[in-house]
Protein backbone atom coordinates (compact mmCIF):
# COMPACT_ATOMS: atom_id res chain seq x y z
CA UNK A 1 0.00 0.00 0.00
CA UNK A 2 1.19 3.72 -0.45
CA UNK A 3 -0.31 6.85 0.98
CA UNK A 4 -2.25 9.09 -1.25
CA UNK A 5 -1.92 11.79 0.86
CA UNK A 6 0.23 14.68 0.84
CA UNK A 7 3.16 13.09 2.76
CA UNK A 8 5.18 16.32 2.78
CA UNK A 9 1.90 17.98 4.43
CA UNK A 10 1.91 15.63 7.07
CA UNK A 11 5.68 15.10 8.04
CA UNK A 12 5.79 11.23 6.58
CA UNK A 13 8.52 12.20 4.21
CA UNK A 14 11.08 8.69 3.59
CA UNK A 15 13.56 10.30 1.72
CA UNK A 16 15.70 13.65 1.86
CA UNK A 17 13.55 16.05 -0.75
CA UNK A 18 15.88 19.50 0.13
CA UNK A 19 19.72 18.66 0.31
CA UNK A 20 20.55 22.17 1.11
CA UNK A 21 18.75 22.22 4.26
CA UNK A 22 19.77 18.92 4.93
CA UNK A 23 23.45 19.25 4.62
CA UNK A 24 22.70 22.73 6.74
CA UNK A 25 21.30 20.54 9.48
CA UNK A 26 24.12 18.07 9.41
CA UNK A 27 26.84 21.00 9.69
CA UNK A 28 24.91 22.64 12.69
CA UNK A 29 24.64 19.42 14.28
CA UNK A 30 28.25 18.15 13.73
CA UNK A 31 29.40 21.61 15.40
CA UNK A 32 27.00 21.26 18.60
CA UNK A 33 27.68 17.27 18.83
CA UNK A 34 24.57 16.18 18.18
CA UNK A 35 23.24 12.77 17.94
CA UNK A 36 19.58 12.03 17.28
CA UNK A 37 18.20 8.10 18.77
CA UNK A 38 16.32 6.53 17.19
CA UNK A 39 12.78 4.96 17.09
CA UNK A 40 14.02 1.57 18.09
CA UNK A 41 16.37 3.31 20.76
CA UNK A 42 13.83 5.22 22.40
CA UNK A 43 11.10 2.34 22.73
CA UNK A 44 14.18 -0.41 23.92
CA UNK A 45 16.53 1.88 25.47
CA UNK A 46 18.78 -0.96 26.62
CA UNK A 47 19.76 -0.87 22.92
CA UNK A 48 21.05 2.68 23.48
CA UNK A 49 24.96 2.14 23.14
CA UNK A 50 26.83 1.74 26.42
CA UNK A 51 29.00 5.05 26.25
CA UNK A 52 26.05 7.15 25.69
CA UNK A 53 24.40 5.54 28.97
CA UNK A 54 27.55 6.05 31.04
CA UNK A 55 27.72 10.10 29.69
CA UNK A 56 24.44 10.16 30.75
CA UNK A 57 24.68 9.34 34.50
CA UNK A 58 26.94 12.46 34.60
CA UNK A 59 23.86 15.19 32.88
CA UNK A 60 20.87 16.36 34.80
CA UNK A 61 18.06 15.23 33.20
CA UNK A 62 16.66 18.33 32.81
CA UNK A 63 19.67 20.38 31.96
CA UNK A 64 20.01 21.53 28.20
CA UNK A 65 22.25 18.68 27.06
CA UNK A 66 21.59 17.06 23.70
CA UNK A 67 22.08 13.47 24.92
CA UNK A 68 18.66 14.71 27.22
CA UNK A 69 17.72 13.07 23.98
CA UNK A 70 18.35 9.64 24.84
CA UNK A 71 16.00 9.73 27.43
CA UNK A 72 13.22 10.57 25.63
CA UNK A 73 11.50 7.58 27.00
CA UNK A 74 9.74 5.84 29.85
CA UNK A 75 12.44 4.32 31.46
CA UNK A 76 13.73 7.13 33.81
CA UNK A 77 13.37 7.38 37.36
CA UNK A 78 11.90 10.23 38.99
CA UNK A 79 14.58 13.31 39.08
CA UNK A 80 17.46 10.81 39.01
CA UNK A 81 20.12 10.09 36.15
CA UNK A 82 19.34 6.55 36.43
CA UNK A 83 17.60 4.48 33.83
CA UNK A 84 15.54 1.40 35.08
CA UNK A 85 14.44 -1.90 33.43
CA UNK A 86 11.07 -1.28 33.28
CA UNK A 87 9.15 1.81 33.35
CA UNK A 88 7.84 3.19 36.16
CA UNK A 89 4.30 2.67 36.92
CA UNK A 90 2.10 1.98 39.65
CA UNK A 91 -0.94 -1.08 40.07
CA UNK A 92 -4.00 0.96 42.45
CA UNK A 93 -5.34 -1.34 45.26
CA UNK A 94 -9.15 -1.83 45.42
CA UNK A 95 -9.18 0.45 48.51
CA UNK A 96 -8.74 3.06 46.08
CA UNK A 97 -10.30 1.78 42.86
CA UNK A 98 -13.30 0.28 43.76
CA UNK A 99 -12.86 -2.41 41.36
CA UNK A 100 -11.47 -6.03 41.70
CA UNK A 101 -9.29 -5.07 37.95
CA UNK A 102 -5.79 -3.91 38.33
CA UNK A 103 -5.53 -0.60 37.29
CA UNK A 104 -2.19 0.79 35.99
CA UNK A 105 -1.03 4.16 35.37
CA UNK A 106 2.73 4.82 33.80
CA UNK A 107 4.70 7.73 34.95
CA UNK A 108 4.73 10.69 32.51
CA UNK A 109 7.04 12.67 34.94
CA UNK A 110 9.71 10.74 34.16
CA UNK A 111 10.18 12.22 30.98
CA UNK A 112 13.82 14.86 30.99
CA UNK A 113 13.30 18.73 30.44
CA UNK A 114 9.92 19.07 30.99
CA UNK A 115 8.53 16.21 33.23
CA UNK A 116 5.90 15.29 30.91
CA UNK A 117 5.83 12.65 28.40
CA UNK A 118 4.84 14.94 25.44
CA UNK A 119 8.30 15.49 24.60
CA UNK A 120 8.44 12.41 22.98
CA UNK A 121 5.26 13.55 20.19
CA UNK A 122 7.61 16.43 20.10
CA UNK A 123 10.43 14.68 19.32
CA UNK A 124 8.53 12.26 17.06
CA UNK A 125 7.26 15.56 14.90
CA UNK A 126 10.60 17.05 14.60
CA UNK A 127 12.86 14.25 13.53
CA UNK A 128 10.98 13.39 9.90
CA UNK A 129 11.09 17.00 9.25
CA UNK A 130 14.77 17.18 9.92
CA UNK A 131 16.43 14.01 8.33
CA UNK A 132 14.32 14.71 5.56
CA UNK A 133 15.60 18.59 5.07
CA UNK A 134 12.31 19.62 5.67
CA UNK A 135 13.23 22.11 8.18
CA UNK A 136 16.13 24.03 8.56
CA UNK A 137 17.63 24.82 11.94
CA UNK A 138 19.33 27.52 10.32
CA UNK A 139 16.39 29.73 8.96
CA UNK A 140 13.31 27.89 10.19
CA UNK A 141 11.51 28.95 13.50
CA UNK A 142 9.75 25.58 15.01
CA UNK A 143 6.25 26.56 15.92
CA UNK A 144 4.78 24.66 19.06
CA UNK A 145 0.70 24.94 18.79
CA UNK A 146 -0.23 23.48 21.97
CA UNK A 147 -2.13 23.83 25.58
CA UNK A 148 0.66 23.47 27.30
CA UNK A 149 3.34 20.55 27.64
CA UNK A 150 3.45 19.96 23.57
CA UNK A 151 4.65 24.13 23.64
CA UNK A 152 7.15 23.00 26.28
CA UNK A 153 8.34 19.63 25.28
CA UNK A 154 8.73 21.28 21.44
CA UNK A 155 11.19 23.84 22.96
CA UNK A 156 13.13 21.88 24.58
CA UNK A 157 13.80 19.88 21.78
CA UNK A 158 14.16 23.11 19.84
CA UNK A 159 16.95 24.77 22.95
CA UNK A 160 18.89 20.90 22.26
CA UNK A 161 19.03 20.58 18.86
CA UNK A 162 19.84 23.89 18.82
CA UNK A 163 17.27 25.50 16.81
CA UNK A 164 14.49 28.88 17.58
CA UNK A 165 11.24 27.11 18.89
CA UNK A 166 8.11 29.07 19.76
CA UNK A 167 5.42 28.25 21.60
CA UNK A 168 2.14 28.92 20.88
CA UNK A 169 -0.97 28.05 23.85
CA UNK A 170 -3.56 29.72 25.60
CA UNK A 171 -3.32 32.91 28.08
CA UNK A 172 -5.23 30.79 31.49
CA UNK A 173 -3.07 27.23 31.39
CA UNK A 174 -0.96 26.83 34.71
CA UNK A 175 1.33 29.13 35.38
CA UNK A 176 3.90 26.90 35.87
CA UNK A 177 3.85 26.23 32.07
CA UNK A 178 4.47 29.73 31.58
CA UNK A 179 7.19 29.77 34.38
CA UNK A 180 8.81 26.98 32.67
CA UNK A 181 8.99 28.60 29.16
CA UNK A 182 9.86 31.93 30.48
CA UNK A 183 13.44 30.30 31.20
CA UNK A 184 13.94 28.30 27.98
CA UNK A 185 12.75 30.60 25.49
CA UNK A 186 15.88 32.50 23.67
CA UNK A 187 13.70 35.54 23.04
CA UNK A 188 10.28 36.47 25.48
CA UNK A 189 8.65 37.36 22.23
CA UNK A 190 9.04 33.24 21.43
CA UNK A 191 5.93 32.73 23.72
CA UNK A 192 2.29 33.81 22.26
CA UNK A 193 -0.61 33.69 24.69
CA UNK A 194 -3.59 32.86 22.70
CA UNK A 195 -7.36 33.78 24.40
CA UNK A 196 -8.72 31.75 26.58
CA UNK A 197 -8.27 27.77 28.42
CA UNK A 198 -7.66 24.60 27.57
CA UNK A 199 -10.32 24.68 24.60
CA UNK A 200 -9.76 27.19 22.73
CA UNK A 201 -7.58 25.31 20.14
CA UNK A 202 -9.78 27.17 17.26
CA UNK A 203 -7.55 30.65 18.21
CA UNK A 204 -4.26 28.69 18.97
CA UNK A 205 -5.01 27.56 15.17
CA UNK A 206 -5.88 31.03 13.91
CA UNK A 207 -2.20 32.42 15.22
CA UNK A 208 -0.63 29.62 13.92
CA UNK A 209 -1.95 30.19 10.21
CA UNK A 210 -1.07 33.87 11.13
CA UNK A 211 2.69 32.65 11.61
CA UNK A 212 2.88 30.30 8.51
CA UNK A 213 2.59 33.65 6.18
CA UNK A 214 5.59 34.32 7.46
CA UNK A 215 7.93 31.43 5.26
CA UNK A 216 10.44 31.43 8.14
CA UNK A 217 8.12 29.69 10.68
CA UNK A 218 7.25 25.90 10.40
CA UNK A 219 4.60 24.66 12.72
CA UNK A 220 4.53 21.56 13.90
CA UNK A 221 0.86 20.80 14.25
CA UNK A 222 0.50 17.86 16.98
CA UNK A 223 -2.61 17.27 15.76
CA UNK A 224 -2.06 17.13 12.57
CA UNK A 225 1.01 15.51 12.53
CA UNK A 226 0.67 11.59 12.25
CA UNK A 227 4.40 11.19 14.20
CA UNK A 228 2.81 12.31 16.96
CA UNK A 229 0.41 9.03 16.33
CA UNK A 230 3.39 6.69 15.24
CA UNK A 231 5.75 7.87 17.98
CA UNK A 232 3.11 6.61 20.36
CA UNK A 233 2.45 3.07 18.86
CA UNK A 234 6.07 2.69 18.43
CA UNK A 235 7.40 4.24 21.64
CA UNK A 236 5.29 4.62 24.02
CA UNK A 237 3.05 1.15 23.01
CA UNK A 238 5.67 -0.75 23.27
CA UNK A 239 6.78 0.12 26.92
CA UNK A 240 3.33 -0.53 28.12
CA UNK A 241 2.93 -3.59 26.62
CA UNK A 242 6.69 -4.40 28.39
CA UNK A 243 4.66 -3.26 31.80
CA UNK A 244 1.95 -5.69 31.06
CA UNK A 245 4.38 -8.66 29.88
CA UNK A 246 5.96 -8.29 33.02
CA UNK A 247 2.61 -8.44 35.19
CA UNK A 248 1.79 -11.65 32.99
CA UNK A 249 5.00 -13.26 33.90
CA UNK A 250 3.63 -13.27 37.47
CA UNK A 251 0.10 -14.12 37.13
CA UNK A 252 0.09 -15.63 33.66
CA UNK A 253 -4.06 -15.61 33.81
CA UNK A 254 -3.50 -11.69 33.50
CA UNK A 255 -5.74 -10.20 30.61
CA UNK A 256 -5.55 -7.02 29.20
CA UNK A 257 -8.29 -5.87 28.85
CA UNK A 258 -8.38 -1.64 27.91
CA UNK A 259 -5.91 1.04 27.30
CA UNK A 260 -7.24 4.36 28.24
CA UNK A 261 -6.12 8.06 27.39
CA UNK A 262 -7.57 11.55 27.39
CA UNK A 263 -7.73 12.78 23.79
CA UNK A 264 -5.90 15.93 23.50
CA UNK A 265 -3.82 15.81 20.37
CA UNK A 266 -5.10 12.12 20.26
CA UNK A 267 -1.17 11.41 19.82
CA UNK A 268 -1.13 9.11 23.08
CA UNK A 269 -4.08 7.23 21.83
CA UNK A 270 -1.83 5.76 19.14
CA UNK A 271 -0.54 3.60 21.69
CA UNK A 272 -3.68 1.69 22.32
CA UNK A 273 -3.52 0.70 18.62
CA UNK A 274 -0.67 -1.11 19.04
CA UNK A 275 -1.71 -2.55 22.33
CA UNK A 276 -4.95 -3.74 20.70
CA UNK A 277 -2.83 -4.93 17.81
CA UNK A 278 -0.20 -6.75 20.72
CA UNK A 279 -3.24 -7.84 23.25
CA UNK A 280 -6.43 -7.30 21.75
CA UNK A 281 -7.62 -4.37 24.45
CA UNK A 282 -10.13 -1.98 23.97
CA UNK A 283 -9.04 1.57 23.03
CA UNK A 284 -10.93 4.44 25.36
CA UNK A 285 -10.72 7.39 24.61
CA UNK A 286 -11.29 10.18 27.76
CA UNK A 287 -12.60 13.75 27.78
CA UNK A 288 -13.94 16.24 29.99
CA UNK A 289 -17.11 16.21 30.76
CA UNK A 290 -17.48 19.99 30.83
CA UNK A 291 -16.67 19.88 27.41
CA UNK A 292 -18.36 16.54 25.87
CA UNK A 293 -17.41 16.84 21.91
CA UNK A 294 -17.42 13.11 21.26
CA UNK A 295 -19.77 12.00 23.45
CA UNK A 296 -22.50 14.56 22.98
CA UNK A 297 -20.90 16.63 19.66
CA UNK A 298 -20.97 19.14 22.81
CA UNK A 299 -18.88 22.11 23.89
CA UNK A 300 -17.56 24.09 26.90
CA UNK A 301 -14.71 25.46 28.98
CA UNK A 302 -13.11 22.96 31.49
CA UNK A 303 -9.53 22.83 33.87
CA UNK A 304 -7.90 19.21 32.50
CA UNK A 305 -5.15 20.85 31.06
CA UNK A 306 -3.64 19.00 27.79
CA UNK A 307 -7.11 17.47 26.79
CA UNK A 308 -10.48 17.95 25.65
CA UNK A 309 -9.83 20.70 23.30
CA UNK A 310 -13.16 20.88 21.14
CA UNK A 311 -12.24 19.28 18.17
CA UNK A 312 -11.23 15.81 16.58
CA UNK A 313 -7.60 15.52 16.03
CA UNK A 314 -6.69 14.50 12.36
CA UNK A 315 -4.39 12.04 13.99
CA UNK A 316 -7.12 10.27 15.64
CA UNK A 317 -7.78 6.71 14.78
CA UNK A 318 -11.53 7.28 15.54
CA UNK A 319 -13.08 4.24 13.56
CA UNK A 320 -10.40 1.89 15.67
CA UNK A 321 -11.76 3.78 18.76
CA UNK A 322 -13.95 1.49 21.10
CA UNK A 323 -15.37 3.60 24.25
CA UNK A 324 -16.01 7.17 24.98
CA UNK A 325 -15.76 8.63 28.39
CA UNK A 326 -16.16 11.94 29.96
CA UNK A 327 -14.42 12.92 33.54
CA UNK A 328 -15.79 16.13 35.17
CA UNK A 329 -12.75 18.74 36.02
CA UNK A 330 -15.06 19.15 39.54
CA UNK A 331 -12.88 15.25 40.05
CA UNK A 332 -9.75 16.10 38.92
CA UNK A 333 -9.20 19.55 40.57
CA UNK A 334 -10.52 18.00 43.96
CA UNK A 335 -8.81 14.43 44.11
CA UNK A 336 -6.02 16.60 43.14
CA UNK A 337 -6.10 17.98 46.93
CA UNK A 338 -6.55 14.90 48.42
CA UNK A 339 -3.52 12.94 46.83
CA UNK A 340 -1.39 16.20 47.38
CA UNK A 341 -2.07 18.04 50.69
CA UNK A 342 -1.35 16.57 54.02
CA UNK A 343 -4.74 15.88 55.30
CA UNK A 344 -5.69 14.17 52.37
CA UNK A 345 -2.89 11.61 52.49
CA UNK A 346 -3.62 11.58 55.89
CA UNK A 347 -7.29 10.71 54.67
CA UNK A 348 -6.49 7.78 52.26
CA UNK A 349 -3.71 5.99 54.60
CA UNK A 350 -5.77 6.16 58.11
CA UNK A 351 -9.45 5.88 56.62
CA UNK A 352 -9.48 4.43 53.06
CA UNK A 353 -7.00 2.06 53.98
CA UNK A 354 -4.09 2.68 51.49
CA UNK A 355 -0.77 1.71 51.73
CA UNK A 356 1.33 4.55 52.74
CA UNK A 357 3.83 4.64 49.95
CA UNK A 358 0.75 4.23 47.39
CA UNK A 359 -1.16 7.21 48.70
CA UNK A 360 2.87 9.25 48.13
CA UNK A 361 2.96 8.09 44.41
CA UNK A 362 -0.21 9.72 43.85
CA UNK A 363 0.96 12.94 43.83
CA UNK A 364 2.59 11.73 40.67
CA UNK A 365 -0.85 12.77 38.93
CA UNK A 366 -1.30 15.50 37.55
CA UNK A 367 -4.65 16.66 36.60
CA UNK A 368 -4.96 14.43 33.19
CA UNK A 369 -3.42 11.65 35.02
CA UNK A 370 -6.61 11.93 37.81
CA UNK A 371 -8.50 11.93 34.37
CA UNK A 372 -6.95 9.19 33.11
CA UNK A 373 -7.30 7.27 36.49
CA UNK A 374 -10.68 7.92 36.57
CA UNK A 375 -12.01 6.70 33.15
CA UNK A 376 -9.84 3.74 33.64
CA UNK A 377 -12.34 3.04 36.62
CA UNK A 378 -15.59 3.72 34.86
CA UNK A 379 -15.06 1.75 31.76
CA UNK A 380 -13.97 -1.76 34.18
CA UNK A 381 -17.18 -1.03 35.92
CA UNK A 382 -18.49 -1.26 32.87
CA UNK A 383 -17.35 -3.78 31.27
CA UNK A 384 -17.70 -6.01 34.32
CA UNK A 385 -13.86 -6.93 35.18
CA UNK A 386 -12.51 -9.02 37.20
CA UNK A 387 -9.37 -9.69 39.69
CA UNK A 388 -7.12 -11.12 36.46
CA UNK A 389 -8.21 -8.47 33.91
CA UNK A 390 -6.06 -5.36 33.33
CA UNK A 391 -6.92 -2.29 32.00
CA UNK A 392 -3.82 0.18 31.64
CA UNK A 393 -3.19 4.60 31.49
CA UNK A 394 -0.55 6.44 31.50
CA UNK A 395 -0.36 9.64 33.75
CA UNK A 396 0.81 11.82 31.70
CA UNK A 397 2.79 14.92 34.02
CA UNK A 398 2.49 15.04 37.62
CA UNK A 399 0.86 17.65 40.10
CA UNK A 400 3.87 19.78 40.47
CA UNK A 401 2.85 21.22 37.01
CA UNK A 402 -0.10 22.21 38.98
CA UNK A 403 0.69 24.07 42.37
CA UNK A 404 -0.93 27.65 41.42
CA UNK A 405 -4.17 25.86 40.93
CA UNK A 406 -4.10 23.82 44.23
CA UNK A 407 -3.48 26.62 46.20
CA UNK A 408 -6.16 28.87 44.00
CA UNK A 409 -8.82 26.26 44.92
CA UNK A 410 -7.56 25.50 48.42
CA UNK A 411 -8.11 29.24 49.38
CA UNK A 412 -11.25 29.68 47.10
CA UNK A 413 -13.06 27.62 48.26
CA UNK A 414 -11.67 26.02 51.61
CA UNK A 415 -10.49 28.96 52.82
CA UNK A 416 -6.81 27.76 53.04
CA UNK A 417 -7.82 25.09 55.67
CA UNK A 418 -8.54 22.19 53.92
CA UNK A 419 -9.25 19.09 56.19
CA UNK A 420 -10.21 14.61 56.69
CA UNK A 421 -13.68 16.04 56.37
CA UNK A 422 -13.57 17.81 52.77
CA UNK A 423 -10.75 14.96 52.01
CA UNK A 424 -13.92 12.11 52.82
CA UNK A 425 -16.64 14.25 50.44
CA UNK A 426 -14.39 14.57 48.24
CA UNK A 427 -13.48 11.43 47.64
CA UNK A 428 -16.99 10.05 48.62
CA UNK A 429 -18.19 12.22 45.26
CA UNK A 430 -15.05 11.21 43.00
CA UNK A 431 -14.20 7.36 43.94
CA UNK A 432 -16.43 5.94 46.13
CA UNK A 433 -19.50 7.16 43.68
CA UNK A 434 -17.64 6.81 40.28
CA UNK A 435 -20.48 4.91 37.99
CA UNK A 436 -20.88 4.05 34.12
CA UNK A 437 -23.21 7.30 33.17
CA UNK A 438 -21.51 9.65 30.50
CA UNK A 439 -19.43 6.27 28.99
CA UNK A 440 -20.97 5.52 25.46
CA UNK A 441 -19.63 1.96 23.84
CA UNK A 442 -18.92 2.86 19.64
CA UNK A 443 -20.75 0.77 17.59
CA UNK A 444 -20.32 1.66 13.67
CA UNK A 445 -22.75 4.42 13.86
CA UNK A 446 -21.15 6.05 17.01
CA UNK A 447 -17.71 6.01 15.29
CA UNK A 448 -18.69 7.31 12.24
CA UNK A 449 -20.97 10.33 14.08
CA UNK A 450 -17.15 11.35 15.93
CA UNK A 451 -15.37 11.36 12.49
CA UNK A 452 -17.97 13.00 11.04
CA UNK A 453 -17.40 15.68 13.15
CA UNK A 454 -13.87 16.26 12.26
CA UNK A 455 -15.00 17.26 8.78
CA UNK A 456 -15.54 21.00 10.02
CA UNK A 457 -12.49 21.60 11.69
CA UNK A 458 -9.96 20.01 9.19
CA UNK A 459 -11.59 20.63 6.06
CA UNK A 460 -13.92 23.64 6.24
CA UNK A 461 -11.25 25.43 8.33
CA UNK A 462 -8.00 23.93 7.88
CA UNK A 463 -7.64 23.40 4.14
CA UNK A 464 -7.50 19.71 4.59
CA UNK A 465 -8.81 17.93 1.49
CA UNK A 466 -11.79 15.73 1.75
CA UNK A 467 -9.51 12.90 -0.07
CA UNK A 468 -6.58 13.34 2.73
CA UNK A 469 -9.68 13.09 5.50
CA UNK A 470 -11.31 10.18 4.37
CA UNK A 471 -8.48 8.32 4.19
CA UNK A 472 -8.71 8.11 7.62
CA UNK A 473 -11.37 5.55 7.66
CA UNK A 474 -9.54 2.73 6.60
CA UNK A 475 -7.32 0.45 8.88
CA UNK A 476 -4.94 0.08 6.37
CA UNK A 477 -3.76 3.20 6.38
CA UNK A 478 -3.09 3.23 9.87
CA UNK A 479 -1.51 0.40 9.68
CA UNK A 480 0.60 1.62 6.98
CA UNK A 481 1.68 4.72 9.33
CA UNK A 482 2.82 1.78 11.81
CA UNK A 483 5.49 0.35 9.44
CA UNK A 484 7.30 3.72 8.70
CA UNK A 485 9.83 4.02 11.85
CA UNK A 486 12.13 1.71 10.13
CA UNK A 487 12.73 3.77 7.38
CA UNK A 488 13.10 6.69 9.63
CA UNK A 489 15.90 5.14 12.01
CA UNK A 490 17.91 4.32 8.68
CA UNK A 491 17.57 7.85 8.02
CA UNK A 492 18.88 8.95 11.50
CA UNK A 493 21.80 6.26 11.11
CA UNK A 494 22.59 8.18 7.93
CA UNK A 495 22.41 11.36 8.94
CA UNK A 496 24.35 10.80 12.26
CA UNK A 497 27.13 9.31 9.91
CA UNK A 498 27.29 12.48 7.98
CA UNK A 499 27.62 14.26 11.37
CA UNK A 500 30.45 12.21 12.32
CA UNK A 501 29.74 12.82 15.87
CA UNK A 502 30.74 10.08 18.31
CA UNK A 503 30.32 10.10 22.57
Amino acid sequence: MTLNIDIAKYGLLQSVVDHTNYKKSISRFREAEILLPTFDQLSDPSSIPEKILNKLEEIDPNEAHPLNLFRVHWYNTFQSPRQTTLPDHIVLPKELTGVDAQIVLLFGNRFPMISAHKVLAAYSCFLPRVVSGQFNPDTHRAVWPSTGNYARGGIAISTLLQSRGVAVLPENMSQERFDWLDKWVLDPSDVIRTPGSESNVKEIYDACNELQKDETNFIFNQFSEYANHIGHYKVTGQAIGHVFKEMQTANPKLELKAFVSASGSAGTLGAGDRLKDDFGAKIVAGEALECPTMLYNGYGEHNIQGIGDKHIPLIHNVMNTDIVVGVSDQATDRLNLVFTTEEGKKFLIEEMGIDAEIAMNLRHFGFSSICNMTAAIKTAKALDLSENDVVITVATDGSELYESEKLQLLQSEFDNDFNMGHANEIASTFLNEIDTEHLLQLDEIGRERIFNLGYYTWVEQQGVSVEDFDARRDQKFWDYLHTMTPAWDTMVEEFNDQTGVTV
